[in-house]
């Protein structure tokens, strides 16, 4: 068969396609093809069909978009599941445009659509944030079973880049968090002569709360974003549609490294977090004429096992909720200019979103607890 081979033959409402889809053939068929889907046919068997490419995937957008003008949908028929996995990479929602709604008008109707347009958004945002924790598990479940092998190298230069890059901002936070919270806390303590207490309460709140929460934030800003820009960027680039292509799931290779080293290292980073703050409070307690040894045994004694493992639960929680925010948000992506930006700001915006409800969470969990 030559290269640009096809036949096209239709009965009834079915169209049998045949021979090579490339963009010779595609073209030879075009009209052919338009016409038989504009008077009534909807099937199409692609059970010959040897060969396609580009070209073809084309040639299927007009006809799944001449029989949404129709009001149904196409059905393509038989064709090899290489071919398939190829035409699902093409969005043949943008075949035609989009008609505009006679609910866009104002008053009453324009806010009840808004209303009806914002829910159908945060509904297909939670779906896509479900079937990306379920694709995350399926992955880890992947790479546990010895199914698929972890990139080591990724692991290890995403633990660098959010660990030890990460860590000057964490200890500069942790270190003035600290001293504010002290010296605000003794000015006012000194009053009713309490400020001995300041430690107890230094060490109660950031071991048991503002540790993990303000680390967690701290990562949202600086790594869930860049894990958003770096996938959104691929996503722009059809890089991701390559991976596909090759056979290789996104999910697996780019986001369970990124995820698996910001949880190994976020518990580290909220240790030296707690450390810096407790240096931070324990220089104000001695410019006020306490010794160390009071100050730390304070700590020490108020400070439980529950606390510390309550911020460590706390920790790797939040730790999986940034990185998994943004690597989700970097595979939805959309094409445009502005999208890496977009999808940056989205990682961020939901990431401390999430983190302050499962603060909430946890706050309710360890009440009924008794902790």
């Amino acid at each position: 068969m030559g290269s640009g081979f096809i036949k096209l033959e239709k009965s009834g409402g079915n169209i049998k396609l045949s021979g090579r889809l490339d963009a010779e053939g595609a073209g030879k068929v075009w009209e052919q093809a338009r016409s038989a889907v504009s008077s009534g046919a909807s099937s199409v068997d692609c059970s010959d069909v040897e060969y396609m490419d580009g070209g073809g995937a084309s040639l299927f957008m007009m006809m799944e978009a001449a029989c949404r003008d129709r009001g149904v949908s196409l059905n393509i028929n038989g064709l090899h599941s290489e071919f398939t996995k190829f035409l699902e990479l093409f969005d043949v929602e943008k075949a035609s445009p989009p008609k505009t709604s006679e609910a866009k008008r104002g008053g009453i109707y324009g806010w009840i659509y808004s209303i009806g347009e914002s829910g159908q958004i945060v509904a297909k945002d939670m779906r896509q944030q479900v079937e990306f924790a379920g694709n995350c598990v399926l992955a880890f479940f992947d790479i546990a079973t010895g199914r698929r092998r972890l990139r080591w190298p990724d692991f290890w230069l995403t633990a660098e880049k959010v660990g030890s890059d990460g860590l000057p901002i964490i200890l500069l936070i942790g270190f003035l968090m600290g001293l504010i919270m002290s010296f605000q806390s003794a000015v006012s303590l000194r009053r009713f002569g309490g400020e001995i207490f300041v430690p107890n309460m230094l060490g109660l709140v950031m071991f048991r709360e503002l540790g993990p929460m303000v680390t967690a934030i701290l990562l949202a800003g600086r790594t869930g974003s860049a894990f958003a820009a770096e996938i959104g960027t691929m996503k722009v680039n059809e890089e991701l549609d390559a991976l596909s292509t090759m056979g290789l799931n996104p999910v697996s290779f780019l986001v369970v490294p990124r995820v698996l080293a910001t949880i190994l290292v976020t518990p580290l980073l909220t240790l030296f977090f707690n450390f810096m703050s407790l240096v931070g409070g324990a220089l104000v307690m001695l410019s006020m004429g306490y010794p160390l040894a009071t100050f730390c045994g304070r700590v020490f004694q108020n400070v439980q096992w529950m606390d510390f493992s309550g911020g460590m639960m706390k920790a790797f929680v939040f730790s999986f909720l940034v990185a998994g925010i943004g690597c989700q948000r970097g595979l939805v992506t959309k094409s445009g200019a502005s999208a890496v930006g977009d999808s940056a700001t989205s990682a961020v915006v939901s990431g401390i979103v999430l983190i302050a409800v499962f603060d909430g969470l946890f706050a309710v969990i360890f009440f009924m607890a008794g902790i």
